[in-house]
């Protein structure tokens, strides 16, 4: 079977667009996270005894967590395979070449990049202009 979306990196290139989601993040790292946490969270991933989480920053601060980072979360909006070649290294040169950090998370049809907060227009311009 093979995973839903497409491999074409030319296509997905010339159809990139990238939608900014509402709201500042933040990623913390816990032993064990609280059903509140979970519930708040919109990423999550397990990394030995710790749980990173990425947190809005206002339910990260109510929890007493600390913000060492602040984040805007930007999603590719073309349907990526989950076994498509060279989106990530294509994406990841465009930001890198402006300076602009990025940590990514791919869900099963979009990947999704968090960058500082101050520079998220910067990488929506620069991932804007270079896919079309």
């Amino acid at each position: 079977m093979t995973a839903p979306g497409s491999t074409d990196l030319e296509a997905m290139l010339a159809s990139l667009d990238v939608e900014r989601r509402p709201g500042v993040f933040t990623f913390v790292a816990v032993e064990v996270p609280t059903p509140g946490l979970l519930a708040a969270s919109h990423g999550m991933v397990k990394e030995g005894t710790l749980t990173t989480l990425v947190l809005p920053v206002e339910s990260a601060r109510r929890a007493g967590l600390p913000v060492v980072v602040e984040m805007a979360w930007l999603s590719l909006t073309v349907q990526s395979s989950l076994e498509a070649v060279g989106l990530t290294a294509a994406f990841s040169k465009v930001l890198g070449d402006a300076g602009i950090s990025c940590n990514v998370l791919a869900g099963y049809h979009h990947d999704h990049l968090l960058v500082p907060v101050e520079r998220a227009d910067d990488a929506i311009a620069a991932l804007s202009v270079n896919s079309s």
